[in-house]
């Protein structure tokens, strides 16, 4: 009961985020009434770990003493009564999605018997935000670590965007942990070194802060091609929000940061290592490259988009099982939900 509260107050405040504009619109006024100034920003500032920012359960946090004291937050959710098969499924976010995107799915994998732990990944989300060296080893290790301490000793994987990469490097350094490997758009097929220039800090904390609201709404909506753009407003909202922060240049920091990671480690030769079963899902529609903006025109021409990249690796490597799903973007649990849960149920009860 208390889950489907949950979900029906998440569904509420999506509808009410994408309904209501950044700007609040002026009030009617009578005939010959002067006009008042348009009313200021009504958002409110949100800290940069996202409170008090909707979530489809309860946070739990687990303590990571590293060169700091840090902070993993993470959600686990039993199976539906009744239906437990003893497997767990871990899901691993994207770099620019909170957690409460996966609502559905979520709701999907309880009803078909699994525990469902879904952790924000230090340097996201609720998660800590270190200022500090960023590495898809030590998030898989911080991984681990809230594995071991939930007593799983093997789990299943369904990674999306930032988060599959990170499943990849998991799945390899570490493949006796995972049962079945899920890939969902996974971002780092290619190997950006070798099509883009490294770029600083500055540079890429520059490009995160000259985001406005209508150029975050344009960002995000090059995720959706067919997601109607209310679906996809809370995005922007919550973009928005930790702009108001008073800690928001630890925010932006920590997003080049993370950036940087992803470019000095690609995921690509990682594929011909993976041992457990592995199903490699993408949008056909797909056209993500991170850090493309910062190629040369030449360059651009070859670096082919996530959908292309999907293609080419299921091709080298014919042990993984590859799903394409027509007409959709970066994140078909969102743009197609049901073709998703049927290939992603298939494939963890093989």
């Amino acid at each position: 009961m208390t889950d489907m509260k949950t979900a029906a107050s998440r569904r509420a405040f999506l509808a009410g985020a994408a309904a209501t504009p950044l700007l609040a619109a002026a009030p009617a006024r009578a005939s010959g009434e002067t006009a008042a100034p348009e009313k200021e920003k009504t958002l409110e500032p949100m800290g940069i770990c996202f409170e008090g920012w909707p979530y489809p359960g309860p946070v739990k946090f687990l303590a990571l003493d590293h060169a700091e004291p840090m902070r993993m937050a993470y959600m686990d959710f039993p199976a539906a009564p009744g239906l437990a098969r003893n497997r767990a499924v871990l899901l691993l976010h994207g770099k620019n999605f909170d957690s409460s995107y996966w609502n559905d799915a979520i709701a999907f994998l309880r009803r078909a018997g699994f525990r469902v732990i879904v952790p924000d990944q230090i340097g996201f989300n609720k998660s800590s935000k270190p200022i500090k060296t960023y590495s898809f080893a030590d998030l898989a290790a911080n991984t681990l670590a809230l594995a071991d301490g939930l007593g799983l000793r093997t789990f299943d994987v369904i990674g999306h965007s930032t988060g599959g990469m990170l499943a990849a490097h998991l799945a390899a350094k570490h493949p006796g942990r995972i049962n079945r490997l899920i890939l969902e758009d996974p971002i780092g097929l290619v190997d950006y070194r070798d099509h883009i220039p490294p770029q600083t800090l500055a540079t890429l904390e520059k490009a995160e802060a000259d985001y406005d609201e209508a150029g975050y709404r344009a960002f995000v909506a090059r995720y959706f091609p067919k997601l109607p753009p209310a679906q996809y407003e809370p995005f922007v909202v919550s973009r928005m929000r930790l702009a108001l922060s008073g800690d928001y240049p630890r925010y932006l920091r920590v997003v080049a940061l993370t950036y940087q990671m992803i470019y000095n480690e690609p995921a690509r030769k990682l594929y011909a290592t993976l041992k457990p079963p592995t199903l490699l899902m993408s949008g056909a529609e797909d056209q993500s490259t991170p850090l493309i903006g910062y190629a040369s025109p030449e360059a651009k021409k070859k670096i082919p988009p996530l959908a292309q990249a999907a293609r080419d690796v299921a091709k080298a490597h014919s042990a993984l099982r590859h799903v394409e799903f027509p007409g959709v973007g970066h994140v078909p649990h969102l743009e197609a939900p049901q073709d998703f849960q049927r290939e992603v149920l298939a494939f963890l009860q093989a």
